[in-house]
């Protein structure tokens, strides 16, 4: 899928493969395509490219337990067939490209020659007996398929984009096969995207228009124009059909757009607000359509993402890999998750080596070491007394010696030795530079700043002095973010006085 790979997106919580391999079985299209494997056999006709025979489609349906008089009852059994050999459920022999012409010679057998056959593929065996793997590797096969449907134009664009020969205008169609697989690609992974982030959708359904204002409208635009308005109500009328196509595959839970709101309401009403969403209350919004990822959707999209070289990790990859890695790694997650990650690292652990182990991961006088070190905390602060050797061993430890304090302070424990200036200005140093490493400039940094400088009078006539790599930086930052403006201008004269120190 389309995507850009040096994107690293926030990390997901998946369910297990077994969890997810049931899923899969159930899902209604994967379901119907597993039926009609176990129902090919010997008499069942394939036209060339694997098609299933016109005349079999009703005893097709029927196998898939659908009423005759269910004017979809061939379309589902097409599209479950169809997932069924992209998937090797089916395995089919087509027939030559000529046998055709013999199907309405008079010979005996000559009608019969214009078919292929088809039988229970090798891979249909996985169903009952394959790993959860196993599984989620045919319903991701069977998703392909699915999404190559749904970017496709429905049959009535297709049928009006017919020229006089019969072939298909597809300059008049205005249809672009990779234009299309792009859009629905790039809509998936803002839905993705829309899910895991910290304060995104989670397990709460999306609004249709909030969708495909994502894809149409420009970052920073106010006012959305008429004619963006109009791009928006196509893209959701686009977006309701194709989302109605990958429901039944399990990638979706979706609430269509209200069909008595197509018919009444104009394309600007359609197209909502400024951000794309309609106003009202959430009963009105829902009327617009509203799509959730499944468990199995997530799981799926986040496939396609690393098979498209995306960064897309997932909480609990870590568990085997050393504090390094899980340190470096939880650094550039959501607090939240970096803390769910920690949390499933050291829950196969002994926790005394795990601890001496995460210290030692924390040392450092590179650009990322202040937030390795707060991560470092956050995952000490779940830790019980059985972390307290490894904790001690740190005490005179110049970068760690502070973080020890901490934690051993925060336990009451009593004979905890007192910090001298120099590790506490280091720690006040470390900790902004953490701060602003994991958030930015956030609204609450200035209240830390305040705080951490307020308890030590003459702060920034000895900060300058710090030996920290990120003196400079941080004092810099205290002069733009300080509440207290003579504070502030005393920050930004450390801050050149360390500059100078530094060279």
């Amino acid at each position: 899928m389309s995507a850009q790979p040096h994107h690293t997106l926030p990390p997901v919580r998946l369910h297990s493969d077994a969890e997810l391999a049931r899923d899969a079985l159930g899902a209604p299209l994967f379901a119907r395509a597993v039926r009609l494997a176990r129902w090919a056999g010997p008499g069942t006709r394939v036209e060339v490219g694997g098609e299933l025979a016109a005349a079999q489609l009703p005893e097709a349906a029927a196998a898939l337990g659908l009423e005759p008089a269910d004017e979809d009852a061939a379309v589902y059994a097409s599209q479950a067939w169809r997932v069924a050999v992209d998937t090797g459920l089916v395995e089919v022999t087509e027939p030559d490209e000529d046998a055709g012409d013999a199907a309405g010679a008079p010979e005996t057998g000559a009608e019969d020659s214009a078919y292929g056959s088809a039988a229970p593929g090798e891979d249909l065996a996985l169903v009952t007996g394959g790993a959860p793997g196993e599984v989620l590797d045919l319903w991701l096969a069977a998703l392909e398929t699915v999404l190559a449907d749904a970017a496709v134009p429905d049959l009535d664009e297709l049928v009006d984009a017919l020229d006089t020969g019969g072939e298909i205008d597809f300059g008049r169609l205005d249809w672009n096969p990779q234009r299309e697989a792009d859009f629905l690609d790039g809509v998936l992974a803002n839905l993705y995207l829309l899910t895991v982030a910290e304060d995104g959708a989670g397990e709460s359904a999306v609004p249709l228009p909030v969708l495909a204002a994502s894809m149409v409208v420009p970052d920073g635009m106010g006012e959305p124009t008429d004619e963006v308005l109009e791009q928006v109500s196509d893209a959701m009328m686009r977006l309701d059909d194709q989302f109605r196509q990958l429901e039944p595959i399990g990638l979706v839970e979706f609430r269509p757009v209200d069909e008595d709101l197509m018919a009444e309401a104009s394309d600007e009403d359609l197209a909502g607000g400024p951000s794309g969403a309609p106003a009202g209350d959430d009963e009105d919004v829902s009327r617009y359509g509203m799509v959730r990822l499944t468990p199995l959707g997530l799981y799926g999209i986040r496939a396609r993402m690393l098979e498209a070289g995306v960064e897309a990790p997932a909480i609990g990859e870590l568990s085997g890999k050393g504090a390094d890695a899980l340190l470096e790694t939880v650094s550039r997650f959501p607090e939240s998750a970096a803390q769910a990650e920690i949390e499933q690292w050291l829950a196969g652990r002994e926790l005394p080596a795990a601890v001496a182990e995460l210290l030692a991961a924390a040392r450092g006088d590179d650009e990322g070491a202040p937030l390795r070190r707060l991560r470092c905390q956050q995952a000490l602060a779940t830790a019980g007394p059985e972390a307290e050797p490894a904790v001690r061993a740190v005490l005179d430890d110049a970068e760690l010696g502070g973080l020890a304090r901490v934690w051993l302070a925060e336990r009451g424990v009593d004979d905890v030795p007192a910090p001298d200036a120099e590790m506490v200005f280091w720690l006040t140093v470390d900790t902004i530079a953490a701060q602003l490493a994991a958030d930015g400039e956030t609204e609450e940094l200035p209240l830390l700043i305040a705080s951490l400088t307020a308890h030590h009078s003459g702060f920034f006539e000895q900060a300058w002095r710090v030996e920290h790599p990120a003196t400079a930086y941080v004092l810099e930052a205290m002069g733009r973010l300080h509440p207290d403006r003579k504070a502030a201008k005393e920050a930004r004269k450390a801050a050149f006085k360390a500059r100078s120190r530094q060279g």
